[in-house]
């Protein structure tokens, strides 16, 4: 996922500063089934230290070893690991290893691509034999310009390689209206999932971003100046202001946007009085906007505490954008990624 790949490049970027030799390690194809899927990457460095993982830890030590011929030859490696035989994950994993090295070029694009909200792809290109190439790497593509990731990889050599192509959407995101404990929790959450935060509070909230430790930004715009154009269709917008009048009166400013979800908190009787008075001043409010909406928000797991109530609100922004009925994974019959 995005977020992932933002990760990864600032590490090798931190390392390329400290003179450190770097390899990317990516899943390029999966005979039957994994801990994870194709497309999930991770890296290493001449030292040993890693960030991200392809599998839940059981891989990792074996891609350490191989990359160790990558360090010394700057020739790329197509390995397999046998779940089967070792993991019980009833799959062998095809994984890519390969030099890493970003130019500053690269990351301004990056960096320019992840603000402009803009979608990017990454092409894997590699020899499916296990072994060693002179030519397989991967290449990202930003903004109409192509950057190989493997310095010795020759773009312009590209024949009869496969190749493992992935398109990524822009970072996601959350904005939370809301500047109590509870939105602290939810802040502190949606980061862990690789979310960028932003807090919408009151203007009369003495709140600074402090107060919500992963929130990229605490923004306190009136109601008329609020800007909606930042809210796409991956962003997911949370209220739960405990206010029942600034719920309506944020309701009745979002009430153009279509982000990939939008929850309230509250009781059921609480949205119908909600949506009632919105509707009081905006009688022709959009359908499509009131069908959207998610009140109570979350998923019935049983929550209580505020973390608990964060856990159920993600899980159901989780399952909507990703078009899942929450369901216990032991009642599903085949691959729990299809």
């Amino acid at each position: 996922m995005t977020h992932e790949i933002k990760l990864l490049f600032q590490t090798v970027k931190t390392w390329q500063l400290l003179g450190k030799k770097s390899v990317l390690v990516t899943v390029v194809a999966l005979e039957g089934s994994s801990y994870r899927r194709p497309g999930v990457r991770m890296v290493f460095n001449e030292d040993g230290d890693s960030v991200g993982a392809v599998s839940g830890g059981c891989v990792e030590k074996e891609i350490e070893r191989q990359a160790q011929s990558v360090f010394r030859t700057g020739n790329a490696k197509l390995m397999t690991y046998d779940g089967r035989l070792r993991i019980g994950c009833e799959g062998i994993i095809h994984i890519l290893i390969e030099p890493v090295s970003l130019s500053e070029e690269l990351l301004n694009d990056f960096e320019s691509v992840l603000k402009s909200r803009k979608n990017f792809r990454i092409d894997a290109y590699y020899f499916p034999p296990v072994g060693e190439y002179k030519n397989a790497g991967t290449v990202i593509s930003l903004n109409e310009k192509a950057y190989s990731l493997n310095p010795y990889f020759q773009t312009s050599q590209i024949e009869d390689q496969d190749c493992f192509s992935q398109s990524f959407n822009p970072l996601f995101q959350i904005y939370i209206f809301g500047a109590e404990h509870d939105a602290v929790q939810l802040c502190q959450a949606a980061k862990l999932l690789g979310w960028e935060v932003t807090v919408v509070a009151s203007t009369e909230e003495s709140k600074s971003c402090d107060y919500f430790p992963g929130a990229s930004s605490l923004i306190t715009p009136t109601f008329e100046t609020i800007d909606t154009s930042v809210i796409d269709e991956q962003t997911a917008v949370v209220i739960m202001t405990h206010s029942f009048n600034k719920d309506v009166q944020y309701l009745m400013a979002l009430k153009d946007i279509k982000p990939a979800y939008l929850g309230i908190v509250g009781s059921v009787q609480r949205r119908e009085r909600l949506l009632s008075t919105l509707l009081d001043y905006f009688p022709n409010a959009p359908l499509d906007f009131l069908d959207q909406i998610h009140s109570p928000a979350g998923i019935n797991i049983g929550a209580e505490s505020a973390s608990e109530i964060a856990v159920s609100i993600l899980a159901e922004i989780l399952a909507v954008v990703r078009n899942k009925k929450p369901e216990e994974l032991r009642n599903i019959v085949g691959s729990i990624h299809g």
